[in-house]
């Protein structure tokens, strides 16, 4: 889902992790955002390009650049910090209605039903990270770093409708997914990023 993120962020450009050499360069990088993947973070012994992310997710907090977590990133974020990740055993493909704290910049204007499309969980958080967000069946829903500008979420603010039209099990109403205003997460995001860029 890298162009569709790079659909709503148009000065951003997609570094495909499984099959580039090496790390991104952050030379000019004003923000990160950690998509989503296939593979769990679990795979990592048959995945070994995990490894590497982990570790440049890492830097990412260690460095103070702003970042944003997507459904895999969320949870390899977490895993890269000490937290861990595990398959829940039930597969989530719908919209679903989240508890969003009311007072976190990366949720104005967002309202609280979003879409999701996982299995894998977060059940324990990294060092540093704290709740933003809940579900009903996922406690760390979505998270942020205490001193970091970094932020995590499960759903998936870049499915639009056209999106949702290649999923044929896509559980949602008639209508529905254009009331859904998730994508205002990543406007959120960029936002943050040009106001971190201006701090001294």
């Amino acid at each position: 889902m890298a162009d569709e993120i790079v659909h709503f962020l148009p000065d951003a450009r997609a570094y495909d992790y499984p099959h580039e050499d090496g790390d991104p360069s952050l030379e000019d990088v004003d923000g990160v955002v950690i998509g989503g993947s296939e593979v769990g973070v679990y795979d990592e012994p048959d995945q070994p390009w995990i490894t590497d992310q982990k570790r440049f997710a890492r830097r990412l907090v260690e460095e103070g650049v702003p970042t944003l977590g997507i459904c895999f990133g969320h949870q390899i974020l977490n895993a890269a910090l000490g937290g861990e990740v595990v398959d829940s055993g039930t597969s989530h493909l719908r919209l679903h209605d989240a508890d969003l704290d009311a007072d976190e910049s990366l949720f104005d204007g967002v309202e609280p039903t979003v879409p999701v499309l996982h299995s894998d969980v977060v059940t324990e958080l990294g060092d540093g990270m704290e709740i933003i967000g809940r579900a009903d069946y996922y406690e760390y829903f979505a998270t942020r770093h205490r001193e970091r500008p970094v932020w995590s979420v499960q759903y998936h603010p870049e499915f639009t409708p056209r999106i949702a039209d290649e999923y044929h099990d896509w559980e949602a109403p008639d209508g529905a997914f254009e009331e859904s205003t998730a994508t205002r997460t990543l406007a959120n995001f960029a936002a943050l990023v040009e106001s971190s860029a201006g701090d001294p």
